[in-house]
């Protein structure tokens, strides 16, 4: 690993944790509140590519695992990671990053706005709550459609994150590509 791809995942990781700095929403029907740090799950799949992007979200939950306060609302530590109905979305930010990335280099060389939106919306949104929507109901003690009806609140700002993720992802390839194997 080369000191640019250090710099690159400390970068996306410290992404993530400033997007942390916009206030949560917490709403009545889940116990887990809308923050926009899934954003930087996204930006670092689609620009980095997948272990980049992977190891830029394993060391944000490094660093809440830490107990750094990174997380939207100032929170951070263990009991977070691990007991709150939010662990399992967070636990699931560096799978979703490596497979969004990986599906980004798949189509690397045909990479469109659609493209990118649908790698972020599908494989994303998807990771993220097929492991964070047990954990809700797991950790919330929810049944899981109960878990499941109440996650549906956060598809509208998720599907928007996507697209602001894809239009972010073709601008950076357009400008300054990152996923290796782009130049040749």
């Amino acid at each position: 690993m080369r000191v640019k791809d250090i710099v690159y995942i400390a970068l996306f990781a410290a992404i993530t944790a400033a997007l942390g700095l916009l206030p949560p929403i917490t709403l009545p029907v889940i116990p887990v509140p809308i923050t926009a740090q899934f954003l930087g799950v996204m930006l670092a799949g689609s620009i980095l590519g997948a272990w980049r992007g992977g190891l830029a979200l394993l060391l944000f939950i490094a660093l809440v695992a830490a107990g750094l306060p990174v997380l939207a609302g100032g929170r951070g530590g263990l009991g977070v990671l691990l007991f709150s109905p939010s662990a399992g979305f967070l636990l699931a930010f560096p799978i979703a990053a490596f497979v969004v990335g990986w599906l980004t280099e798949r189509f690397w060389r045909r990479l469109d706005v659609v493209r990118a939106f649908l790698i972020n919306a599908i494989a994303g949104i998807g990771v993220v709550y097929a492991i964070g929507i047990p954990g809700v109901a797991l950790m919330g003690d929810l049944s899981l459609a109960q878990a499941a009806a109440g996650s549906a609140v956060f598809i509208p700002g998720d599907l928007i994150k996507a697209g602001v993720a894809a239009l972010a992802a073709v601008f950076v390839r357009r400008g300054y590509p990152l996923i290796e194997g782009a130049r040749s």
